[in-house]
């Protein structure tokens, strides 16, 4: 048997405990991956100091191991890979497709919100640095749930930042960089990365990066509208039960209920869960008010 060159994570920021969302894009990156025969690996996304809770990053861990869902490789941190961003960061700025920016929230406020030149009033100490996005950069691709995505990101992202003016590293600098250097082939998170992918893809061409397949799950609303996890309603998982959430989870992602074994072990449901598992039935509407019961 042919073993797939399937490649997907899961990528949580250490900003607190994982709630019912977190493990919505944990369960349904990890049944992708199960599904198409592939691997699944951990990334801590801790690039931002600064949001960072003490802690976290242990008790996410801890989680997701009573879930039974473990890593297939060795778990990365963003904060040991400051070398290969800076390497990226070097490239491009050599290659004339960044630039450092001395604009502050207020200057970019004034102007519009949107970076397409450079309007500080004032040098800083330290720039950011900043893509430059070109009039006509546009980006289009296939999302593996949500169909044909398109942005214009000249008009409505701009230049957008790959290191802040406080040192750190952006997000978007870091995700990309990493889901190269880690060979994945397939990202599969939570819908409101969305708007985020075709600059990610704009990095990837600059870089002469290839481009994985992206899949955006629904997330989790409460009453209001709101993404559950920015929400007073949202709950952490509690690791002591972790059969009712991987349960609420599996339901969540419109799988068959009856798939899953009465009791035992998150291993036992798991292995279940994979064997049942449909992506034809994966929502592609967000869910609100919360997940459907057990």
């Amino acid at each position: 048997m042919s073993i797939s060159p399937y490649r997907g994570r899961f990528a949580p920021s250490p900003t607190g405990p994982l709630h019912p969302g977190s493990l919505l894009a944990a369960l349904g990156s990890w049944l992708l991956a199960r599904h198409a025969r592939g691997q699944w690996l951990v990334r801590i996304e801790d690039v931002d100091p600064p949001r960072t809770v003490p802690g976290a990053v242990d008790q996410q861990l801890a989680t997701l191991a009573a879930l039974g869902l473990a890593s297939d490789g060795p778990i990365v941190h963003q904060r040991q890979r400051d070398a290969l961003y800076q390497q990226a960061l070097d490239r491009l700025l050599a290659e004339g497709k960044a630039f450092a920016c001395h604009c502050s929230r207020s200057d970019l406020a004034d102007a519009g919100g949107i970076h397409h030149h450079c309007v500080a009033r004032s040098a800083r100490a330290q720039p950011a640095i900043r893509l430059r996005v070109p009039p006509g950069s546009t980006v289009a691709f296939v999302d593996g749930l949500r169909g044909a995505i398109q942005q214009d990101v000249y008009a409505e992202v701009g230049d957008f930042v790959l290191r802040r003016a406080d040192g750190y590293w952006a997000y978007q600098l870091a995700v990309v960089v990493d889901d190269h250097a880690q060979g994945i082939t397939d990202v599969v998170r939570g819908a409101d990365l969305l708007d985020s992918t075709p600059r990610q893809i704009l990095l990837q061409r600059a870089l002469g990066l290839p481009t994985p397949a992206y899949l955006h799950l629904p997330l989790l609303l409460d009453d209001t509208g709101r993404k559950l996890s920015k929400s007073e309603a949202a709950h952490p998982l509690d690791p002591a039960h972790p059969l009712p959430a991987l349960r609420q989870a599996w339901a969540a992602l419109g799988q068959d209920p009856g798939c899953l074994p009465a009791d035992g072990s998150p291993a036992a449901l798991l292995a279940r869960a994979s064997a049942g598992f449909d992506p034809a039935r994966l929502p592609r509407h967000d869910i609100g008010p919360a997940m459907p019961p057990a």
